[in-house]
């Protein structure tokens, strides 16, 4: 019995030791393995890893449901080594720096509509671009009309802000003529023929309108670069949006945003016994202006694309486990590829092939 006693008072003196020992050396550990993760993280170029091509990184795949493993809207385009982004919800410009993606490498932003999810984090693309860059010029911003009222209340909005950045860093860090976004207006037609918004170094922008009512304008766009194409939808019911069909014929890639109504129908069951009349309309109200996975997979097929990534995710899908029951529709109606994506995956488009490589940074 003594003998026992003696060991468990040796192994309690150990482990107390060991505690002893650790509080006094994790504050240091700690702080290694901070300055290990910094010295990994700051300054990485992801473009420097990028086969010349078209590449894409979802910086947001969300939507205005509240989803804790996704950011809402946002699409950033790789041309070779320039970077636009398509849409900036929220919670989207922190995934793209985090990515690696070098803020101060954004050319351009282009909005395809004007819903809250698809623009509220517009005004922190173009500060973190502009610290990046040490811009001398506003963050150019394309839309259909309505683009302008967006860009004027973000710079009426940051205007303080941005004198205080210049104030504090100065002007070599900060100059005062780079703050901001600048509006850049197209107009993007009846809706049947696509029209191009953007050309230069190769690369090349067209847009056509689509169906979101009440939401109008509301665009699709299509990047054409080194002989590479992809296709990023917006918000649209593609069934409505006969000229959406034109501008995907042939991509590489179609990006689309789906809503799964039998997945939307156990919320709005749940929200009507809750007596959440309000959550319970808006549930009922969105079935009619997004697109399906079954829709996508239809459009996909038939403009003969190589591989058809959804995104846009309504609702949130927080279990892998779930993605084949919102797939499921798509994949019985589409040969190739799909995805549900997920901030941070990244394709690979290599300029000079026909691949449609998949990766993911976050």
């Amino acid at each position: 019995m003594k003998r026992l006693i003696l060991v468990a008072a040796v192994v309690l003196g150990v482990l107390a030791l060991l505690a002893v020992s650790a509080k006094a050396f994790l504050p240091g550990l700690g702080e290694r393995a901070f300055a290990r993760q910094v010295s990994e993280r700051v300054g990485r170029d992801r473009l420097g890893e990028l086969p010349d091509g078209l590449h894409v990184m979802f910086c947001g795949t969300g939507s205005p449901l509240p989803d804790p493993t996704r950011a809402q809207a946002c699409v950033a385009v790789i041309a070779g080594e320039r970077v636009f982004v398509v849409d900036s919800g929220s919670g989207s410009v922190a995934n793209l720096l985090l990515s690696g993606l070098p803020a101060g490498a954004i050319e351009a932003a282009f909005l395809t509509h004007f819903h809250s999810d698809h623009l509220s984090d517009l005004g922190d693309l173009g500060l973190q671009r502009w610290i990046g860059r040490a811009a001398e010029a506003p963050l150019p911003v394309h839309g259909p009309p309505g683009v302008e009222a967006v860009v004027d209340g973000f710079n009426a909005a940051y205007a303080l802000d941005s004198t205080y950045r210049t104030g504090h860093h100065g002007a070599a860090i900060a100059p005062p003529a780079g703050r901001g976004l600048v509006a850049r207006v197209f107009e993007p037609g009846d809706g049947s023929v696509p029209v191009t918004v953007y050309e230069e170094a190769g690369l090349v922008v067209r847009a056509v309108r689509v169906d979101h009512a009440p939401a109008d304008p509301a665009v699709a766009y299509r990047f054409d670069y080194a002989g590479r194409s992809l296709v990023i939808s917006g918000d649209l019911h593609a069934g409505r949006s006969p000229g959406f069909a034109v501008l995907a014929e042939g991509a590489d890639v179609l990006i689309v945003e789906a809503l799964e109504p039998r997945m939307v129908a156990p919320i709005t069951r749940a929200a009507s016994d809750r007596g959440l009349d309000n959550l319970a309309t808006i549930t009922v109200d969105i079935l009619d202006y997004h697109t399906t996975p079954a829709g996508a997979a239809e459009a996909a097929t038939a403009s003969g694309t190589r591989a058809l990534v959804l995104t846009h995710v309504v609702p949130p899908v927080p279990s892998r486990l779930m993605e084949p029951a919102f797939l499921r529709e798509a994949r019985a109606r589409f040969d190739g590829p799909v995805r549900l994506a997920r901030d941070g995956d990244v394709i690979q488009l290599p300029a000079g092939s026909d691949a449609v490589e998949f990766a993911h940074w976050l």
